[in-house]
């Protein structure tokens, strides 16, 4: 519950640890927004941000259709931007960290095609950092691995109480690696 941990990701968003608790920053006046994770399902688990949908994401602009149209966000369209993933995890497994539809990540209710698409690529990173960093032989290993987390909503509510992190397991401590 002492760790203290902050991330501005490429697109602006500002993401801490405070109190055992993940919570998404204004990026102006630090103010906080709201609940990401709460601390019972970050206490003992890792947080790591990595790329991904980078490849993806180019588009020839010598072929006809819309490639890439999934990779367009024109609040996010600055010089600097590439796709992240959220990831939390332990040696049992991984979580994705799906962002809201608006590409925030306190914890809101409703999902798009779009986003659907690019959570599909953050669980593809999250796939890759699994068979790189957790003890799994293959794919098929790491997928069994992965999970993903859209925040402490359970019905529309609209009420957070908790953030559902499973299959991860609870442990010991929070570590923080970033990339």
């Amino acid at each position: 519950e002492e760790t203290v941990a902050w991330w501005t990701l490429s697109c602006g968003r500002v993401l801490g640890v405070v109190n055992g608790m993940m919570l998404e920053f204004d990026k102006s006046t630090l103010a906080p927004l709201g609940l990401v994770i709460s601390g019972d399902m970050l206490l003992g688990r890792q947080v790591a941000i990595v790329d991904s949908g980078l490849e993806e994401c180019l588009i020839n602009f010598e072929e006809d259709g819309m490639d890439g149209e999934d990779c367009a966000d024109p609040s996010e369209a600055t010089e600097n931007y590439r796709e992240q993933a959220v990831l939390v995890f332990d040696d049992d497994g991984v979580t994705v960290v799906q962002p809201n539809a608006d590409g925030s990540y306190w914890r809101k209710i409703v999902r798009n095609k779009i986003a659907r698409m690019k959570e599909k690529r953050r669980e593809k990173a999250a796939i890759d950092f699994a068979q790189a960093f957790l003890p799994v032989k293959n794919e098929d290993e790491a997928k069994e691995k992965i999970a993903s987390s859209w925040g402490p909503y359970k019905s529309t509510s609209g009420v957070a109480k908790s953030t559902d992190l499973e299959p991860v397991k609870k442990t010991k401590e929070l570590k923080v690696y970033t990339r």
